[in-house]
C-alpha cells in the first residue's frame, strides 16, 4: 500500500477539497495580537460535550482548573489553595484561592464548583471512573467542599487535574445545570482570556481579550497551569484551511501561530529567516481508526478483526507525516515511552489474506462502509485515504464521505445508521497525554452506549479489568493489569491506533516563551515585534 499513495498528491487534494470553505481576509499580524492558523476552525465550543481538540483549546482560553499536570506530568493546584486527605483517604476537603471571578465580577465558590464537576464527570471517561467511588461532594463554604468517596481511589487528583480533553473546566453552576448532552451557548469563565462573543464566526474567525481580572498563581507557568501570565491584549483563531497559503502567511509575517504544518513544509520554514519550529508537545500525538460498534458490519467482532489486519501502521504514519524522524511505529495503546507501554495484541503489519478471511468469517455481505474523512485537518486527512484504500483492497465496499472537521465532530455523536446521518468508521488523533492509562483512555472505555465514548464499545470483560485497575495501587500489578486490558482492547478491536507522531507548532520569531504542555497555550507567550 505505502509506494501506492503519494503524500504531496494526497495534501494537494485535501487543500483543494477545503478551497469552497469560508476564510478572512489575511491582514499584516499587529503588535501584541496573535493571529493563530490552528489544525482546524473553531465551531464546536462546549469542552465537556465533545472532545474535540479545537473546543478544548478554547476551554483553556476562558476557563481555569482546580488542578494542573506540569511538564513532569505532576499534578499541582490551579484554582484550589489548598487540601487534606483524611488518614482513611475517604474525605478529600479542598479550599479555593481567594480572589477568584468570573469575567461578570461574579465570585467563583463551590456552588459554582460542584455542578460543574459533576457535569464533566457525565461525559468524560475519566470523570465517570472518578465518580463511581464518589459517595458526597457537597459545599462546606463559599470557597471550601468536600468529596467523600465510598472507597479508597487513587486516581483523584489526576482526574481534577488531568490537562487534555475532556479537560474539568469550572463554569457558572446556572451553565453547569446544561444537561451534559446539550451544549452550552454562554461562554462565562474565570479563565485569563475573555471570549469577544460579538466577533464569532463559527468555522471562520474566534476572538479573545485578555481578562484583566484574573488573578494567577504567584508562580512560573509549567504545563497547563502555573502562573497564567497574559502578555498580549488579544489572541484571533482564524481558518485558513489551505495549508500552503497558511504556510506563506507564516513566512510573509500574516499569521503568527500555525499548529500543523505538514511535515513536508518543515524544511522550507527552517529556512525562513523569521520563523522557528516550536516542538510544544514533547510526549507528542497519537492517532486512532474508529469503528462504530452499534451498526453493521462493524457489530461483528470478526469484521472489526479484520480492519486490525488490513493496515499497517506504517503506511498511515509515512502518509501522514512522511518522516520517520516524527513518527514512531508502536502498537501501545498507552503510549511508547510510558510506563503502561506494551506490546502484546498486534504487530503493526498487514495480513490482508487473514483480514480476507475474517470478512467470510463474520459474513461480510458487501454492506457500505461510510468513513467521516476531514479534509480541512490536514493530519487528519491522511488517515482516511489510507484506511480506504486497506479496506478496498480486501474486498469492503467503501464510501469516503467528504466534510469539515467541524461536521466530522458532530455526525460522529448520532447513533443513528449511515444511510441515516450516523457513520461506520472516522479518525481522530489525541494528545498522546490522554491515553496513558486505563483509566483516562476514551478508547478503551467499554461502557457502550451508556456513558462510553463515540463508536460506543460495550465489553463487560474490559469494564471489570479497568475497575480492577482503578483500585490498585501497586505499580507492578497497574502494568500487568495495563497489559490485559490492551490485550482485550486487541481482541475485541476497541479501534486501530494508527501511530504516536511529533508535530511542532510553526511560529514566527516574534513569539516568545512558547509554554510547553500538552495543549497549545497562549498565557506566558510574548510578542515583541
Amino acid at each position: 500500500m505505502g509506494p501506492s499513495i503519494n503524500r504531496r498528491r494526497l495534501l494537494q487534494i485535501g487543500a483543494g477539497a477545503s478551497l469552497g470553505i469560508a476564510m478572512p481576509r489575511i491582514a499584516r499580524a499587529s503588535s501584541k495580537t496573535i493571529t493563530a492558523v490552528m489544525h482546524a476552525p473553531l465551531r464546536a465550543t462546549d469542552p465537556i460535550m465533545t472532545t474535540a481538540w479545537t473546543a478544548r483549546n478554547h476551554g483553556y482560553m476562558i476557563y481555569d482548573t482546580l488542578f494542573s499536570t506540569n511538564s513532569k506530568f505532576e499534578i499541582k493546584p490551579q484554582m484550589v489553595e489548598a487540601w487534606e486527605v483524611s488518614s482513611d483517604g475517604l474525605t478529600y476537603t479542598f479550599r479555593l484561592r481567594p480572589g477568584l471571578k468570573f469575567h461578570d465580577g461574579s465570585a467563583v465558590t463551590s456552588a459554582d464548583v460542584i455542578p460543574s464537576l459533576q457535569r464533566w464527570a457525565r461525559r468524560d471517561t475519566m470523570g465517570q471512573k472518578l465518580f463511581e467511588f464518589v459517595a458526597e461532594l457537597k459545599a462546606i463554604d463559599e470557597r471550601t467542599f468536600r468529596m467523600v468517596l465510598k472507597e479508597p481511589c487513587g486516581f483523584v487528583l489526576a482526574a481534577l487535574g488531568k490537562p487534555t480533553a475532556n479537560v474539568p473546566f469550572i463554569v457558572p453552576a446556572r451553565i453547569a445545570a446544561t444537561p451534559a448532552d446539550q451544549a452550552i451557548s454562554d461562554h462565562l469563565g474565570s479563565g485569563p482570556f475573555r471570549f469577544v462573543t460579538a466577533e464569532f464566526q463559527p468555522g471562520v474567525k474566534a476572538a479573545y481579550e485578555k481578562n484583566p481580572d484574573y488573578v494567577s498563581r504567584d508562580e512560573p507557568s509549567d504545563g497547563t497551569g502555573g502562573g497564567k501570565v497574559v502578555k498580549i491584549g488579544r489572541y484571533e483563531w482564524i481558518s485558513v484551511p489551505d495549508f500552503q497559503i497558511a504556510t506563506n502567511a507564516l513566512m510573509n509575517d500574516e499569521i503568527d501561530y500555525f499548529e500543523v504544518p505538514p511535515h513536508d513544509h518543515h524544511p522550507m520554514l527552517a529556512r525562513a529567516s523569521n520563523v522557528e519550529l516550536t516542538d510544544y508537545n514533547t510526549l507528542g500525538f497519537s492517532g486512532m481508526c474508529r469503528m462504530n460498534w452499534l451498526v453493521p458490519p462493524f457489530d461483528r467482532p470478526e469484521i472489526r478483526q479484520a480492519v486490525l489486519h488490513a493496515v499497517n501502521q506504517k503506511d498511515w504514519l509515512d502518509t501522514q507525516i512522511g518522516n520517520p524522524d516524527y513518527y514512531k511505529i508502536t502498537p501501545a495503546i498507552f503510549v511508547a515511552g510510558t510506563p503502561f507501554e506494551s506490546v502484546v495484541g498486534w504487530s503493526t503489519n498487514a495480513d490482508t489474506a487473514k483480514a480476507r478471511e475474517l470478512l467470510k468469517q463474520g459474513g461480510y455481505k458487501g454492506e457500505p462502509i461510510t468513513i467521516l474523512h476531514a479534509t480541512d485537518a490536514p493530519i487528519i486527512t491522511a488517515l482516511g485515504t489510507v484506511t480506504a484504500e486497506a479496506l478496498r483492497s480486501i474486498g469492503m465496499n467503501v464510501n469516503l464521505l467528504a466534510m469539515d472537521w467541524g461536521s466530522v465532530v458532530a455526525r460522529r455523536a448520532k447513533q443513528s445508521m449511515p444511510a441515516e446521518g450516523g457513520w461506520s468508521l472516522y479518525h481522530s488523533t489525541w494528545a498522546s497525554a490522554d491515553l496513558v492509562n486505563p483509566i483516562g483512555n476514551a478508547c478503551v472505555n467499554g461502557k457502550g452506549k451508556n456513558g462510553g465514548f463515540f463508536g460506543w464499545v460495550e465489553d463487560t470483560e474490559l469494564e471489570r479489568l479497568r475497575d480492577s485497575f482503578a483500585r490498585t495501587t501497586a505499580p507492578p500489578d497497574q502494568k500487568a493489569l495495563a497489559d490485559k486490558i490492551q490485550a482485550r482492547a486487541y481482541e475485541v478491536v476497541t479501534h486501530v491506533p494508527t501511530g504516536q507522531y511529533n508535530q511542532p507548532a510553526a511560529t514566527r520569531k516574534a513569539l516568545k516563551d512558547i509554554v510547553r504542555a500538552p495543549v497549545p497555550l497562549f498565557w506566558n507567550v510574548d510578542k515583541t515585534g
